[in-house]
């Protein structure tokens, strides 16, 4: 990580940072407000706000530069609590308003429509602070390069720094710009990512040291890493388990499982009508930061169908079966696809909508109070502020049924019985605002999970729903190639990044090993064909974010957080079609972008948590299943339902020419080919045997 000198634009400045939390549209004019025809829910929460605010506009900054005006860019998104309040606070404030019309250009901007954006102008704050946020508030020179940023203010300290920098611009626009060209040489330089030695020169230990490393930063009791606000991280739990898995390590093995289960019992699962909320406030994962996230929910519904392969829980099934209810009830739009989000507050007050007082669920629960109140721990201790409840699990069900002489099969009656209760009741609640949003590399997520689904569960709905999906992503955000970051009914935007081509081409190769079908085969190959040409970095094996560099600085996006990095789902799938297709360069390709970060993974394994398993991938044996003839598609089904991170899985139930199924054909019969490097043994012909062979070590020696 590159050192930037935290340099404030002068020391008072320095106090007015704040630490993140995270009507009609008025007509637009030429000095108003212009953000009345913007689609984003988000910008039009601000489309009635006494600031002239601007949708982003490159354009923009050749008007700043002739009026001589600094540029103020504020980014959030609609679901965003701290959003909102700063809103109220400053933005609908007139006197706020009245400054900065007169002093700045402003802009705003969703995070979640131009992430490319929120991406440079994120690293500028980080690099100048220390942390970052939303909303995030940039004021950059009519050049674009920042010479101030912040997160949450109030009203009074917003007018100060408004003040102060205004001041500033005019005494010394000379300093200004040369502090400026430092944060932004600063951007550039975060990356930029040095290339590293071969595979070959690689401690064979070095995994597992990286690993011992990040145990001493879990929270071996609740789960996740310690903290006092927790995130769930998908790419941590999927790298853990399948570390587990392949090295017999029983402690990440039981992180993994902890983290699972804790989640899943906290109030951070919604546990009356399901789904994950975005965050959890405190450690045990009770109190949560209430927005939903697509993202979020997608990725979990994956997770948890991995975690009921490699453990066996029920429990795990049933989180995934609530997952796609919930998305379906709340997020799914009525042509098809999924909004981005929903919003932590209704009516102005965060969590409004899924907290309770207890002299609420007495009311509606009667005599059964009791002991909902002990298995969703409606107790004193547990009590939220202005004494409301989130409803929390301390034990699994079978662990309660037993402590209170419930049969299993009674307490999931009661369940099913309180759960419809609330939900009746909670209907009765102003409900949160939605994020209308229809964003592709998330929709993408979700048809990824909705596939990791169906083939633990081998539950039809899953396969059917992701079908659906993409086919509603080919009509609406797809075209000839040409990908649209986000859709909504009447929105002209057009641009795509690589998250949503290398989401998609993922999602695409996920429907074709379950399905066979050829179409979702040459959509992968489409869309990872675009990749290469759209967005190639010369002088890197890895792939900028956004096709054009219209900014500040380059966007290289490699980190693994809340959503697994583009560059490594390019990766990733480079790996497999390389083993499908047989195509060294492929292979050769992915392994050099492991090579370039996995110097990150050993120093900081849980934000480069899909690298190591890149890694892991490259390290153990990697086997390619091919399986041909009429009954191809049903034992793949049976096949895929154990947990297999090492195995390509792919069936086909006619002749075909792909590589993989040459000569593989017998007439009338279906046989199991598993294969290493292309290599394969003798083709078996039923499940259990396959299963044999992949855990009987690589002696193959059929051509």
């Amino acid at each position: 990580m590159i050192k930037c000198p935290r340099i404030f634009l002068a020391c008072s400045l320095v106090s007015l940072l704040m630490v993140s939390s995270c009507g009609e549209p008025q007509k637009d004019t030429v000095d108003g407000n212009a953000l009345g025809a913007e689609t984003s829910p988000y910008l039009q929460q601000h489309a009635s706000n006494p600031v002239h605010w601007k949708p982003w506009d490159e354009s923009i900054f050749d008007k700043a530069e002739k009026q001589g005006k600094l540029v103020l860019i504020s980014i959030g998104y609609s679901s965003c609590h701290w959003c909102h309040v700063m809103e109220k606070e400053t933005f609908e404030n007139d006197s706020v308003a009245a400054f900065m019309n007169e002093n700045f250009i402003s802009i705003k901007v969703d995070r979640e429509e131009r992430p490319d954006v929120d991406q440079v102008y994120m690293t500028a704050v980080q690099l100048m602070t220390g942390s970052g946020g939303w909303p995030l508030n940039v004021i950059v020179l009519p050049n674009g390069k920042p010479i101030y940023g912040g997160t949450y203010h109030t009203r009074e300290r917003w007018l100060r720094v408004l003040s102060e920098v205004q001041q500033r611009y005019e005494s010394d626009p000379q300093g200004l710009s040369e502090y400026a060209d430092r944060v932004a040489q600063g951007i550039q330089e975060v990356n930029i990512i040095p290339e590293t030695g071969e595979e070959s020169d690689q401690n064979p230990r070095a995994v597992e040291d990286a690993v011992s490393l990040w145990q001493s930063r879990w929270d071996v009791q609740w789960g996740g890493n310690a903290g006092v606000q927790k995130f769930m991280l998908p790419c941590d739990l999927s790298f853990l388990m399948t570390y587990s898995h392949l090295s017999g390590d029983q402690k990440s093995r039981d992180h993994a499982k902890t983290t699972l289960d804790r989640m899943a019992l906290g109030g951070i699962f919604d546990q009356v009508g399901g789904g994950f909320f975005r965050y959890s406030t405190d450690t045990r994962w009770h109190v949560p930061h209430f927005e939903k996230m697509l993202y979020d929910n997608a990725q979990l519904l994956s997770i948890y169908s991995k975690g009921y392969q490699l453990f066996s829980d029920q429990e795990y099934k049933a989180v995934a079966e609530q997952i796609l209810s919930f998305l379906i009830r709340d997020m799914k739009a009525p042509e098809g696809g999924f909004y981005s989000a929903l919003d932590a507050d209704s009516e102005g007050e965060e969590g409004k909508f899924y907290r309770w007082k207890s002299e609420e669920l007495q009311s509606v629960l009667g005599s059964e109070y009791e002991l909902f109140s002990r298995y969703y721990g409606i107790v004193p201790e547990m009590v939220w502020e202005s004494d409301f409840y989130v409803p929390y699990r301390r034990a699994s069900d079978m662990e309660f049924a037993k402590s209170q002489k419930l049969e299993p099969g009674q307490l999931s009656r009661l369940k099913a019985k309180w759960q419809n209760q609330l939900m009746q009741k909670r209907s009765e609640r102003v409900f949160p605002g939605v994020d209308d949003k229809i964003i592709t590399s998330w929709n993408a997520l979700l048809i990824i999970g909705l596939a990791d689904a169906f083939d633990a569960f081998g539950d039809v709905k899953y396969l059917d729903e992701a079908r659906s999906l993409y086919a509603f992503l080919k009509r609406h955000s797809y075209d000839d190639g040409d990908l649209r970051h986000s859709y909504k009914p009447g929105d002209i935007r057009s641009q795509g990044f690589l998250e949503d081509y290398a989401y998609l081409a993922r999602a695409a190769f996920r429907l074709y090993q379950i399905t066979s079908d050829t179409i979702y085969l040459t959509d992968a190959e489409t869309l990872l064909t675009e990749i290469q040409s759209r967005y190639s970095e010369e002088d890197s094996s890895l792939y900028r974010y956004r096709e054009h560099t219209g900014l500040v600085a380059k966007i290289i996006k490699t980190d693994d957080g809340v959503m697994p990095s583009p560059n490594t789902v390019v990766a990733g799938l480079l790996f497999e079609l390389g083993h499908f297709y047989y195509r060294p360069e492929y292979l050769e390709k992915s392994r050099g972008m492991v090579s370039a970060l996995k110097d990150r993974f050993f120093q900081m394994p849980e934000n480069y948590a899909g690298w190591g398993q890149l890694l892991l991938r490259q390290q153990h044996p990697y086997f390619e299943v091919a399986i041909a003839g009429p009954q191809a598609r049903e034992m793949r089904a049976q096949m895929a339902q154990p947990f297999h991170p090492d195995v390509l899985l792919v069936a086909a139930d006619a002749p075909t020419d792909l590589p993989l199924f040459e000569s593989r054909f017998d007439p009338g019969t279906t046989r199991i080919f598993v294969c290493q490097d292309h290599t394969c043994r003798l083709p078996v012909s039923t499940v259990d045997e396959a299963l044999t062979q992949l855990q009987s070590g690589p002696a193959f020696i059929f051509p």
